[in-house]
């Protein structure tokens, strides 16, 4: 049975619309609904560090600068940030490492606030990413919605990441590194053999271990997530959204999690099975 096959037959019973998008290093694509809008919940907060690194390239910002904590800046929901008292300073770095590792939306409305929502933007147009944009500032009293993405464009951002292509070969890395130590990646990796993920108790130099440098999204509309899966035989990047779902609860064993984990073992297992490619 072909992987296409498989995946719809694995989907006929879910009750909400995911698209996704995987691609390999070899220009084999496998995907579905990928031009299709979804809200990108946090999935947004990866294109704002790349403009980030993007005017650190061009001399705008500075990483190591220190940003005051603004009270206008705390928003409840995911992170640590809004925990803490206001008047303190942090440097840019570390704003934008917790924005993507417990996806800290009060870091993020710092990065916004620093970057330029425009300035955002016009990186995201730039770059290509014709699907994606930033609406605003996270303020759940007055905003319904954060962002806009396509699986596409998600994936070619990981995609073009990973070939070092966005901003420099070196600001590439320096944002995987930040992706990789993501704490929210259970959809991608849920259904991977436990001893094979690489983390803190795995074995520096083993060439069995599975790496993922991601990050993921949700709201009450959706469950994203995407990233780069780096593996023994290969590299390949996966992207999956979803929406329609008929539970807006969040919490671990939603229906959109538990259906992107299985379609992510079955890419896995296939990906594997010949050598490190999508397709012969």
């Amino acid at each position: 049975m072909t992987l296409e096959n498989r995946v719809k037959r694995e989907l006929i019973s879910y009750n909400g619309k995911m698209a996704f998008y995987a691609k390999d290093f070899h220009g084999n694509t496998f995907s579905h609904d990928e031009n299709e809008a979804f809200e990108a919940a946090s999935t947004i907060k990866s294109y704002i560090l790349l403009d980030l690194f993007r005017q650190v390239e061009e001399g705008k910002k500075d990483l190591e600068e220190l940003l005051p904590y603004k009270e206008s800046y705390r928003v409840e929901g995911s992170g640590v940030l809004h925990n803490m008292e206001s008047g303190f300073s942090m440097q840019v770095k570390n704003y934008a490492t917790l924005m993507i590792i417990v996806s800290d939306n009060t870091a993020t409305n710092a990065m916004i606030d620093y970057l330029g929502l425009e300035e955002i933007n016009k990186t995201i147009e730039d770059y290509g990413f014709s699907g994606t944009k930033l609406h605003n500032p996270i303020d759940w009293d007055e905003y319904k919605d954060l962002g806009t993405t396509t699986a596409k464009d998600y994936g070619e951002f990981f995609y073009k990441l990973h070939q070092g292509e966005l901003v420099s070969p070196e600001a590439s890395k320096a944002m995987i590194d930040i992706f990789k130590k993501q704490h929210y990646n259970s959809m991608i990796v849920r259904e991977f053999p436990q001893y094979y993920l690489a983390g803190d108790d795995s074995v520096a130099g083993s060439d069995e271990l599975i790496e993922v440098a991601s990050k993921s999204g949700s709201m009450n509309a959706c469950r994203n997530d995407g990233g780069i899966i780096y593996t023994p035989k290969g590299d390949y990047v996966l992207v999956m959204l979803h929406k329609e779902f008929y539970d807006s609860l969040y919490y671990m064993n939603h229906d959109a999690t538990l259906y992107g984990a299985k379609v992510s073992r079955m890419i896995l297992d296939h990906f594997l099975a010949l050598d490190g490619k999508l397709s012969l």
